[in-house]
């Protein structure tokens, strides 16, 4: 079963990372643009096929699908272990909030998801939607911060800045990283 998920995975980056750091989980990275999620399907099959005979990047895979939506369908109550979110879409206007991907409404639904003591991770570049991801899990009675001294010891959480490929682009443009990780409390 799926124990990792990463919610619009973009062009796989952190995916394939999370393939190779963690080789006994199955990871599956969500995307909503068709076009995007088919090259991660190619990358990951060349992946497989350039590595045939290590038997690395079997557990991990992509498929389009719409996370606001269609969470409930792919996964059982309690199923995943950790929960990724990064670099997602700010929607500045604040007649678009609704469309963030952390609201408190989604953050029920990803409770449910989550087993007890699993993790959400976000990571932006945008220091408003930052706060606004950190407020809204701050708020919510089903989660609880993860200290700075537990993530300097949890690869997961070392990896977010710079194994996706809009990670690797604020690096080379120098820019700020704004980074919550919180834990399911029940």
């Amino acid at each position: 079963r799926v124990e990792f998920l990463d919610v619009g995975c973009g062009f796989g980056g952190y995916l394939v990372k999370l393939g190779t750091t963690f080789p006994d989980v199955l990871s599956l990275g969500l995307e909503i643009r068709d076009k995007v999620s088919e090259y991660v399907r190619e990358r990951i099959d060349a992946l497989r096929k350039n590595h045939e005979g290590e038997g690395t990047y079997q557990n991990i895979a992509c498929f389009r699908a719409n996370a606001m939506r269609d969470l409930p369908h792919y996964f059982r109550k309690h199923q995943l272990k950790k929960l990724f979110f990064l670099f997602p879409d700010p929607h500045f206007k604040a007649s678009n909030h609704r469309r963030r991907i952390i609201t408190t409404t989604l953050l029920d639904e990803y409770a449910y998801l989550l087993a007890p003591g699993g993790m959400i991770y976000t990571i932006t570049d945008v220091a408003e939607l930052g706060e606004w991801m950190r407020d809204h899990l701050e708020r919510h009675p089903m989660f609880a911060r993860v200290s700075d001294e537990e993530l300097a010891e949890d690869p997961a959480a070392q990896h977010l800045p710079s194994a996706s490929e809009e990670g690797q682009k604020v690096a080379r443009n120098c820019g700020k990283t704004f980074r919550s990780v919180y834990r399911k409390t029940a």
